[in-house]
């Protein structure tokens, strides 16, 4: 829960003292308006936050800021715009009342609230030392011990968290490299599968294109038929007469050199 505190001025006697020589100064300065017209934005912004009305008790709070740069102011408008789930916007306000506040007491629940709003962010390591700072300057503060224990609890828990899930990442990560590496084989392998088939397919076509190529010039040849019976026996009667006529040459160019011959 956040703890709240509505008009540290009127609730720490040290802080009363504090106020009053600030006060003292502002008058000293000239500035009485200026103080007398924040503090009305306060006691303004403190019963719109009594009765819920955190956004008029914030409107009231930055008009108390523009008058004068105090810590409770920016600690109350911290309040406010924490009520309305504003935490990132609340966390500077936060910061900025445990840093220039001279107040222990405000200081301390500064820093408590600021670790509630790191808690409702989810950043919990910043919550946890936030709460941690609260407890140094008040360590007897049984809600901020509360606080800070079920923030490590968180925190432990969202490093497991983050853990695994790296752990899952670093995981699937590794199983989508063999992946990509099967399928990078599965690709190789399929790509010299196409190309050995395409391959065979060439070597095919390339065949069937010559025993296309020798078949028209086989076409393109005379065909040889065979002789009947007829054509067979004219044949062998021409050879016959061609070789008597042959033979008949021979004997009388015989005849024709013996007749012809010396006288010895």
């Amino acid at each position: 829960m956040v703890k709240s505190l509505k008009k540290v001025c009127l609730k720490r006697p040290n802080a009363i003292r504090i106020c009053a020589i600030i006060a003292l100064f502002i008058i000293g300065i000239g500035g009485p308006i200026a103080a007398q017209t924040a503090h009305k934005s306060l006691r303004f912004g403190d019963n719109a936050y009594e009765k819920g009305d955190f956004s008029d008790a914030e409107l009231n709070y930055r008009r108390a800021l523009e008058k004068e740069n105090a810590a409770q102011s920016k600690y109350n408008l911290g309040n406010a715009i924490y009520k309305q789930g504003r935490f990132e916007e609340a966390i500077p306000q936060f910061e900025s009342a445990a840093s220039s506040s001279v107040d222990p007491g405000m200081r301390a629940n500064a820093f408590h609230n600021l670790g509630n709003a790191y808690f409702e962010k989810q950043e919990f390591d910043k919550s946890v030392e936030a709460y941690k700072n609260s407890l140094r300057i008040a360590p007897d503060d049984m809600d901020t011990k509360k606080n800070l224990s079920r923030a490590m609890r968180r925190l432990q828990q969202q490093q497991q968290q983050q853990q695994q899930d790296q752990q899952q990442q670093d995981q699937n990560k590794e199983e989508n490299e063999e992946n990509q590496d099967q399928q990078e084989q599965q690709d190789q392998q399929e790509q010299q599968q196409d190309q050995e088939q395409q391959q065979d397919q060439q070597q095919q076509q390339d065949q069937q294109g010559e025993e296309q190529k020798e078949k028209k010039e086989e076409q393109a040849e005379p065909q040889e038929r065979d002789m009947n019976k007829e054509e067979a026996k004219k044949l062998l009667q021409v050879m016959d007469e061609e070789e008597r006529k042959v033979q008949e040459k021979m004997r009388k160019m015989k005849g024709k050199k013996t007749t012809t011959g010396k006288d010895w």
